[in-house]
């Protein structure tokens, strides 16, 4: 009878496979394609970011987002902290201090203006917004980057802010201030990438890092005390949550930009909206309207064609460096992000 009950139980068996498949999975992730390794990486920063989201919306319904956005920031920092300290002092060093408050307050105000859309809007329309960066990063970088855009790209521009208008609906009532705060740290998460890469000619990937950490924990810690409230214990593992799943989406973003093409990979980054739709219809009964659909559709189009048109402008020896888009800029949490101009592809950054 003993033999038998041993015999029927699969938990042994199924265990040995598990086993198995862990020791085996480093050789065969090594042997897959960069791009589909890529892929991977993106999906799984889109999950954690629409996850990211949707916790910033619940903990939304019982504190502040300044009092959100200090924790969020307070983590990152932490997270950097232990990279900071094995690379060595170096990093701690800057030549262009003013450059790096202004990019870190910039990316401050953005932090807490998609966290006020996220919080009075459906997910899935402030995550639309969000893919507008690329069409702002057109524009700023005509204006003070002195790069050149063609028409093609010019007017993919114009089809993606038509996409904008249709979303944002502004209509006899004006536009609504949630979407305004959208609009708004999308432009300034655009200031940001064309600020870093300013910054990244003569400072450490690190050094952009642990600066925007300690500007940014600082500069929320003035309006979070202004309307702190004690969390709670849910509340408090909620907010780590939320730093935990920032840093950790950022560091799967830039490892997948960096071991794949950014042409390639792009189209992954869309799932983003498909995740933050799905979390907000389960979580919240957000129903998409035919406007946010139709507008996130003409977005997400015109930037496919900018990335694609980068990509092909990309294999000539340009003249003056082009915008890329959507791909993000090593910035926000990756403790490798050092490495990037050694590891990564040739077109993951602008071409220059």
């Amino acid at each position: 009878m003993q033999r038998i009950m041993t015999d029927q139980n699969p938990r042994p068996a199924a265990y040995a496979g598990l086993a198995r498949f862990a020791a085996t999975f480093p050789k065969r992730w090594r042997t897959l394609p960069g791009n589909v390794r890529g892929a991977f990486w993106i999906l799984a920063a889109s999950v954690l970011f629409s996850v990211m989201s949707a916790a910033v919306k619940t903990a939304g319904t019982r504190l502040d987002i300044f009092q959100i956005a200090f924790f969020r920031c307070a983590v990152g920092l932490l997270v950097i902290l232990p990279f900071m300290a094995r690379t060595g002092s170096h990093v701690f060093k800057t030549r262009r201090p003013v450059m790096h408050i202004v990019r870190s307050l910039t990316g401050l105000v953005a932090m807490f203006c998609g966290f006020y859309a996220i919080t009075h809007l459906p997910l899935a329309d402030a995550t639309a917004i969000t893919f507008a960066k690329p069409l702002f990063m057109i524009v700023l970088a005509v204006l003070f980057l002195g790069e050149v855009v063609r028409w093609r790209r010019w007017s993919a521009t114009a089809v993606g802010f038509l996409g904008v208008l249709i979303m944002i609906d502004p209509g006899d009532n004006g536009l609504d201030p949630a979407m305004a705060a959208a609009l708004a740290g999308t432009l300034c998460v655009a200031v940001v990438v064309v600020l870093v890469k300013r910054l990244s000619t003569t400072e450490a990937p690190l050094t952009i890092l642990f600066t925007f950490g300690i500007v940014s924990t600082l500069g929320s810690a003035v309006p979070a005390m202004l309307v702190w409230q004690t969390p709670t214990g849910s509340d408090l593992a909620l907010l780590m949550l939320i730093g935990s799943l920032g840093a950790s989406g950022q560091f799967c973003m830039i490892r997948g930009f960096r071991v794949g093409e950014a042409t390639a990979l792009v189209p992954f980054e869309y799932s983003q909206l498909l995740f933050a739709g799905l979390l907000g219809y389960v979580l919240f009964a957000n129903v998409p309207t035919a406007n946010t659909l139709a507008g996130a559709a003409l977005i997400v189009l015109s930037t496919l064609y900018i990335a694609v048109r980068e990509a092909k402008l990309g294999k000539k020896p340009p003249a003056k460096a082009s915008v890329q888009a959507p791909a993000p800029v090593a910035f926000d949490g990756d403790p490798d992000s050092r490495r990037e101009d050694n590891d990564g592809p040739r077109n993951v950054r602008p071409s220059s």
